[in-house]
């Protein structure tokens, strides 16, 4: 008997095939050993969602929505514990503020012409399959949001996310998972790797089923998902001034950059991380800021915090060069998210659980009004007029566009900042989290895409324009 080795292997071929779709079907809960098993999954998973109506889309934003609000406390100890970094009970405000507030597929609005010549339609379409690089700063809260906002623009999300929080961004994952499920959707609309890794994350981004990437973090994953080659939105670093004018209301402004200075132990690239005074308020703000929860250090105290927080190098001088070497700083990770009480044990000061922030006056150009410390530790410069500090505000934002913040019941000051530091947030009177929602109208996001363009992520952000012509018809006028 002659065996047809094409007709075995085309046989073979459609049972690995079967095999391999009922893997990516029942899946665990979306995660996967390779990235491309784990790609695979969710290009199935958008395959099934693309043939549900945008009705049946919005019940599993909704089904989400209320898994997350159910895990919020649960997946915000995980993440303090995992990570080491921030604070439960804020954390659980970031939760509860992406279940809440992440818009959903109302955030899709078509656009119709008609005239002479018939009708033009313009909708929101998917892009696919979206690879998302998430922070370890919030391992949850990213992946809430994203996930709501990309699967309500009808796509699927392939995640990787931080190694040092991924425990908790995979249990995030697989919840989601479960909950979109039992509302009748698709398996594996989210999707990531058990062992996230840089290795991963390259496999990721250049998958040629990825059809866009998301990238919320540091400077060298933004530029690396811009080199990509791919459709990239980047969230990237910020550096936010909060400025004080004569004008303020000095004791709200005190309670206001305390208390967004200290959310979350200052891991949002929103939060507070200098302050910009003119002298004659000056030292009312710092009275009223240490009533509110500031602890002031001064003198030696400044500079052991700095040899503490922060590590010294060395940049290289330039060849035939006679002058000494500059010295740069990097932010020492150890203290990054910790509690002010905490990081002042470290120099041998003990506070109660009451403190907030770390406060001290600086000069301009001290490494702690220059780096983006991402912890607790808040310096204050003074300047002579409201000039002077708009001056120093878009100095030290590094022109990352991202945030600023400014206290002043003087409209004009108030817009010409605004106009100096073209920041995606501008907040005016009120702690900076006022600009993602916490107290302050509007929707939230946690991929606020500076560097790319888009601000505030949200549905929209996540799809394609599609255009539709008829010509000579459908027009009743």
């Amino acid at each position: 008997m002659t065996i047809d080795q094409s007709l075995v292997a085309k046989i073979t071929a459609e049972v690995m095939a079967r095999v391999q779709e009922h893997k990516h079907a029942a899946g665990n809960g979306g995660i996967y050993d390779t990235m491309d098993e784990a790609v695979a999954a969710a290009r199935n998973a958008y395959k099934q969602l693309k043939k549900l109506t945008i009705a049946q889309r919005e019940n599993l934003i909704k089904a989400m929505r209320l898994a997350a609000r159910d895990n919020a406390q649960l997946w915000a100890e995980m993440a303090v514990q995992e990570s080491g970094m921030g604070r439960v009970a804020d954390k659980v405000i970031k939760h509860h503020l992406v279940a809440d507030k992440t818009p959903g597929t109302e955030d899709l609005h078509p656009q119709a012409w008609s005239g002479d010549r018939g009708l033009t339609l313009i909708e929101m379409g998917p892009y696919g399959v979206i690879g998302s690089i998430t922070p370890t700063t919030n391992p949850a809260a990213t992946v809430i949001c994203n996930g709501i906002g990309m699967i309500a623009a009808g796509n699927a999300v392939v995640f990787s996310p931080h190694p040092t929080a991924k425990n908790t961004s995979l249990t995030v994952i697989k919840t989601l998972n479960e909950a979109i499920v039992k509302a009748g959707g698709p398996a594996n609309l989210l999707t990531a790797v058990a062992e996230p890794s840089l290795e991963a994350t390259n496999v990721m981004m250049s998958h040629p089923d990825i059809n866009l990437l998301a990238a919320t973090g540091g400077p060298a994953v933004v530029k690396a998902v811009m080199s990509s080659g791919k459709k990239a939105i980047g969230a990237g670093a910020g550096n936010p001034p909060a400025v004080v004018d004569e004008t303020a209301d000095i004791e709200k402004a005190a309670r206001d950059i305390i208390a967004g200075c200290s959310f979350d132990n200052n891991l949002p690239c929103i939060a507070e991380k200098e302050v910009i005074v003119v002298g004659s308020v000056a030292d009312k703000l710092m009275s009223y800021m240490q009533r509110y929860g500031g602890y002031m250090i001064s003198g030696q105290d400044i500079d052991r915090l700095a040899k503490v927080i922060l590590t010294e190098k060395e940049e290289l001088a330039a060849a035939g060069c006679t002058e000494k070497p500059k010295k740069s700083y990097a932010v020492n990770k150890n203290y990054v998210g910790k509690d002010a009480k905490y990081i002042l044990s470290q120099i041998g000061i003990n506070v109660p659980d009451s403190i907030k922030v770390v406060i001290c006056e600086t000069a301009a150009d001290h490494p702690f009004v220059i780096e983006e410390l991402m912890m607790p530790v808040l310096p204050i410069v003074q300047v002579k007029d409201i000039d002077e500090a708009i001056e120093l505000a878009v100095k030290v934002e590094h022109g990352n566009r991202h945030t600023a913040i400014m206290h002043s019941k003087n409209v004009d000051n108030l817009t010409k900042l605004a106009k100096a530091i073209e920041t995606t947030i501008f907040v005016k009177n009120a702690p900076s989290f006022a600009g993602i929602g916490v107290g302050g109208e509007g929707f939230t996001t946690f991929t606020i895409a500076g560097p790319t363009g888009e601000g505030l992520t949200s549905a929209r952000s996540f799809t394609r324009q599609r255009r539709c012509v008829l010509v000579d018809a459908f027009s009743i006028v």
